[in-house]
């Protein structure tokens, strides 16, 4: 579901009632005076997560004049995890761009603003010049009232021209993101359409879903040599993307918690048997290690637990296996809820959900800040092992490494070859003891070396 707008009115008293306000003797009048007011709203940037402390405006879906009803996706904001198209909680005229496309803006400040009818357009726009040119002079101040009862208002000055809204931007920026609409991505991808080739006809240069369409009905042309994408100068300095901020902001975070790792070496042979058996049916690796990892975890809830206060800890009552994904322009972890209680089928189709969710930055909230106990496997890149770093608010994240042949032996005293994967799993030592992560690995690698009950 998309997010809402935080709207704000300013309701502008009339002339009449100013000049009464204006003179200390004024003679009351035995008649109520009619008040006529303006009604102006402010559009907030929303807070779209938890986490969330500003966003970056990826497209303005109207231009300044159009109008809106309530419930129309007016902008698309991209947060700390996910692009988001918010809708309009009033009917009304978009009537100035504050914050223009590509830009940032803290959470709670003002985006735009909202004329309740045409006539207003031009008074919204008075003030929109009066925000720009405030913010441009002195330093954020707290917001005050704009309509003091104490003191009359000034008069609005003549309704001042702003500027015209940006052109139109390609819809590749720097050569690596494409601002396409949700359905226009999910479109791309059934109609196997590179986004990085079409050009969008919406604002900004978004891609539309009729842009896809006509990419996909036009002739093929002869594919040229491929050519590498452009890629950042070497030497140039990038700020980073609002979901590296955040990455950046939750890895500094976890420096101040006392972490310790404890690995293990377990032994995958039935696991690849049964994989092989299964995997026709759409079951992948991934669902796989997140069942066996839930179904360990039952069997030791302080494993998954959480200390977010540093004075108590929560024995969280779902077992919520987040996995680590690598997306154009950052990391996420969509979240497997209650892994424990979903079939293997339903954990597999679930999670190629949530992976074109991610790669498409559509995830909820919900769907990646619930993990309770957190994966990161990279044995599909042949590492074989690696630590990963806690993630802040839960208990442990478990590294997965590649299951590779190995020399072992045997209990009759032989030589033999097994395959074995390495697991290391870092957690957080204030709630959870190195004897509780061995009695967990040790019931994990169970379940992996006999998998039986994974498909039930």
């Amino acid at each position: 579901m998309a997010g809402l707008l935080h709207l704000h009115s300013t309701l502008l008293p009339s002339a009449s009632l100013l000049r009464q306000r204006g003179g200390a003797q004024a003679v009351p009048r035995r008649r109520r005076a009619c008040r006529v007011e303006a009604k102006i709203r402010e559009i907030f940037m929303p807070a779209l997560s938890s986490t969330m402390t500003e966003g970056k405006i990826v497209a303005w879906n109207a231009a300044e004049g159009d109008r809106l009803a309530k419930g129309d996706p007016v902008v698309v904001v991209e947060s700390d995890k996910a692009d988001m198209d918010v809708e309009t909680f009033h009917d009304g005229f978009l009537a100035a761009v504050l914050v223009p496309a590509g830009e940032s803006a803290p959470v709670g400040s003002a985006i735009a603003l909202l004329a309740e009818s045409e006539e207003e357009i031009p008074l919204a726009r008075s003030q929109a010049a009066n925000f720009s040119s405030s913010a441009a002079a002195s330093p954020p101040a707290p917001q005050e009232t704009v309509a003091q009862e104490t003191s009359p208002a000034p008069p609005p000055p003549a309704p001042v021209a702003v500027s015209a809204p940006a052109l139109p931007s390609p819809a590749t920026q720097g050569g690596a993101r494409v601002v396409a609409s949700p359905y226009a991505k999910k479109l791309a991808k059934e109609l196997s359409v590179d986004l990085f080739a079409v050009s969008g006809s919406g604002p900004g240069g978004r891609v539309v879903a009729k842009d896809v369409e006509a990419a996909a009905a036009a002739p093929k042309k002869a594919a040229p040599e491929p050519a590498a994408r452009p890629d950042v100068p070497l030497g140039s300095t990038a700020p980073f993307t609002t979901m590296q901020g955040a990455v950046s902001k939750n890895m500094v975070e976890s420096l101040a918690v006392p972490a310790f790792r404890v690995g293990y070496t377990i032994t995958t042979d039935a696991l690849d048997v049964l994989y092989k058996k299964i995997k026709a049916k759409g079951v992948t690796m991934t669902a796989l290690l997140a069942k066996a990892t839930a179904m360990a975890l039952v069997q030791h809830p302080v494993v998954n637990s959480s200390c977010r206060d540093g004075q108590s800890f929560t024995y969280n009552s779902s077992i919520n296996i987040a996995v680590a994904v690598a997306i154009d322009g950052g990391l996420i972890t969509p979240v497997l809820q209650d892994a424990d209680k979903l079939d293997i089928y339903s954990l597999s189709r679930k999670w190629k959900e949530l992976v074109d969710k991610a790669r498409a930055k559509q995830l909820q909230p919900q769907e990646y800040n619930s993990g309770t106990f957190t994966l990161s496997n990279l044995g599909m890149f042949g590492v074989d092992r690696f630590d990963a770093i806690l993630p802040p608010g839960t208990g442990a994240i478990m590294a997965v490494g590649s299951s590779q042949p190995t020399v072992v032996g045997t209990k009759d005293g032989r030589i033999g070859i097994k395959s074995q994967m390495q697991v290391n799993v870092t957690a957080d030592h204030r709630v959870i003891y190195g004897s509780d992560l061995a009695a967990f690995l040790q019931t994990l690698s169970k379940i992996i070396e006999d998998p039986k009950d994974l498909t039930f």
